[in-house]
């Protein structure tokens, strides 16, 4: 999650409009917006790589980062629902968006669990 989220943003960051499917005429200020956002979301990815890298893996901070997930993905719903269908892509992007988290929100105190009842298992490599 971490290291998709921070090539996205980087490749919001370098193209701009470009990166947005059907945006491309989208004008300068919708550039320089989607660019800003991008590094935005380098920092979101940032901050899953962090999460991850901690022992044991803090349920908090996944839960916290897998609401903000969900919350663009609802942000998407409110869009379709103002202003009608995107591009496919982004209905795809908004199905993603609003299922992983659950997936998040289910794992998020995995690891704290296994630790506290001995079986968690050490990974190497």
């Amino acid at each position: 999650m971490g290291w998709a989220c921070v090539a996205i943003g980087v490749f919001h960051v370098v193209l701009g409009n470009a990166a947005i499917p059907g945006a491309g005429s989208a004008g300068t200020t919708v550039d320089s917006w989607g660019r800003f956002m991008g590094a935005g979301f380098v920092g979101y990815g940032l901050a899953w790589l962090w999460a991850a890298r901690q022992r044991p893996v803090p349920a908090q901070a996944v839960r916290w980062l897998a609401g903000v997930f969900l919350l663009g993905g609802v942000g998407r719903l409110i869009s379709l629902a103002v202003h009608g269908w995107p591009h496919w892509f982004q209905i795809a992007l908004a199905v993603i968006e609003l299922t992983l988290p659950a997936v998040f929100f289910w794992l998020a105190d995995a690891e704290e669990r296994a630790l506290r009842s001995g079986t968690e298992t050490v990974a190497t490599g």
